[in-house]
């Protein structure tokens, strides 16, 4: 065989050797609670193409993330490491050091093709990626600023998620298919101030969503909580929030709405109108105006959640049409937990489940049974090295994620799980750390609000009596702070480790 034919045979092997490696989606949504998503048992709407990746392969009934706040979140993804490793702790002084290690990077190095497309919100510009395509900051439901490598800064017109999807379908068909590839997918939605795609606008306003037991939470044995401020009754906007605006120029004003073309206005104003005058015409307080605020709030938020999922479902049956669904790792993961109303709240940022434990499912034909449901503790700082083992890359030394492909073999356990939330600013939610294990949940709040809290997630599945301090539980507690330090120092959180060693005056 001559030397030309030979390193032909060679080239083709090498590319059909290469794409026996999987290829890899991760889609990250930004604000997305699991309370919303029909394969959790939600009835508030169904989601049909999530619920999709739950039945073709694993739903995760209890992850959780390490530090619930969208920039954060992602950095840990990236990294496999807490936000004291990673040095991105919150959203309003960090900025990622895009120098350090990441999942991507390695795979890049490894012969991927790995893109980020759609929200980045790290206050970096990416590195590591063959391409990236990233909304400038939190983005705009409609005619985001984007960048990229070659063209900068620019607008692409439309709907937020329709234009991410339209620009990773167009990365997809584009890409080196000599090569596999790892795409993560950021969605804007259903992140505040909650704007659905124009097809959607109406679509739950003749639901009436009941009152989560806990709405009118009265937050007695919980300091940090009496403080906060992201109560849908005090800290909800009617205008910035709810688009019930009192000032026709402040609306005019207002960046959503400021983007958006004429045509656009015309179709917003022709369905928020209709809410104004509504609203104005039953002059409410008190409760009343609280509750309406919840309606409104779920109403136009599960709008949002609509065409997430419906984008979602486009990119599942783009790996149908073009024949890349059997050999692909799919990812769905909301950057963390969200209150849907639970103790009166919107936003997320504590340690309470709701905000903690986040939509997570994963399909991986012919490793993950499908509809396997796992009650085993995992957490977004597993991404990174699940992803890296599947492709068969080594998992550097300082990720302190495990890969859950072991789950699948029985071979992975966790008793516990660690969580420490830094940001002082927006909502006036204390700093804290804490514990959760199968049963229990020890939180150490610091800095604004100094204390402890205890649960007792079988008695009290709505964390609302704080148990610290009772004197039946002082073992419990005991093993629990015990339990705690030691995983403060097996990832070695040394600012935790301080504020755990301080006694509370």
């Amino acid at each position: 065989m001559k030397r030309t034919g030979i390193i032909l045979l060679l080239l083709a092997t090498f590319c059909v050797h290469a794409q026996k490696k999987p290829n890899i989606v991760i889609i990250i949504s930004d604000d997305h609670a699991y309370q919303t998503i029909s394969a959790y048992g939600s009835k508030l709407m169904n989601t049909p193409n999530i619920d999709r990746i739950a039945k073709e392969g694993v739903l995760f009934n209890k992850a959780f993330v390490t530090n619930s706040i969208c920039g954060p979140s992602r950095a840990v993804i990236l990294t496999g490491k807490y936000s004291h490793k990673n040095g991105f702790k919150d959203n309003e002084n960090s900025v990622f050091d895009g120098n350090q290690n990441s999942f991507i990077k390695e795979l890049t190095r490894s012969g991927y093709n790995t893109a980020w497309i759609g929200k980045w919100h790290l206050e970096s510009i990416p590195q590591g990626f063959s391409y990236y395509n990233i909304l400038q900051g939190q983005g705009w439901y409609y005619n985001s600023d984007f960048i990229t490598e070659k063209e900068g800064k620019h607008v692409k017109m439309g709907y937020v998620t329709n234009v991410v999807e339209e620009e990773v379908e167009k990365w997809l068909d584009e890409r080196d298919t000599t090569k596999p590839f790892c795409l993560i997918i950021g969605h804007k939605n259903t992140h505040r101030v909650w704007i659905p795609d124009f097809r959607d606008m109406g679509e739950f306003d003749d639901r009436e969503f009941p009152l989560p037991p806990t709405f009118y939470d009265d937050y007695k044995g919980r300091e940090a909580a009496k403080i906060q401020e992201m109560s849908i009754d005090k800290d909800m906007i009617l205008g910035y929030d709810l688009k019930v605006w009192d000032d026709k120029e402040a609306e005019d004003r207002d960046g959503s709405v400021k983007r958006m073309t004429p045509e656009q206005r015309a179709q917003y104003d022709a369905y928020y109108d209709k809410i104004k005058r509504d609203f104005h015409s039953k002059n409410l307080s008190g409760r009343a105006l609280a509750e309406w605020k919840f309606q409104r709030y779920m109403k136009d938020y599960l709008a949002t959640a609509r065409s997430l999922d419906r984008n979602i479902g486009r990119t599942l049956n783009y790996l149908d049409i073009h024949k890349l669904n059997e050999n692909t790792l799919v990812i769905y993961i909301s950057d963390q937990g969200f209150y849907m109303g639970e103790h009166g709240w919107f936003d997320k940022r504590f340690m309470y489940e709701e905000s903690f434990k986040t939509a997570f499912l994963m399909r991986y034909p012919g490793v993950i049974k499908p509809g396997t449901v796992s009650e085993t503790f995992v957490m977004n700082l597993d991404i990174g090295p699940t992803v890296l083992d599947a492709a068969g890359v080594k998992i550097p030394g300082d990720m302190q994620g495990r890969s859950l492909l072991p789950l699948f073999k029985n071979k992975f356990r966790r008793d516990a799980v660690f969580y420490h939330y830094y940001e002082k600013g927006e909502h006036n939610v204390s700093p804290h750390f804490g514990i959760r294990t199968k049963r229990y949940k020890l939180i150490r709040f610091y800095d604004k609000v100094n204390s402890w809290e205890l649960y007792d997630l079988k008695k009290d599945k709505w964390e609302i009596n704080n148990l610290y301090g009772n004197k039946k539980y002082s073992r419990k507690i005991a093993g629990l702070k015990h339990k705690l330090k030691n995983l403060i120092i097996e990832y070695d959180d040394q600012d935790a480790m301080k504020i755990f060693e301080m006694p509370i005056p």
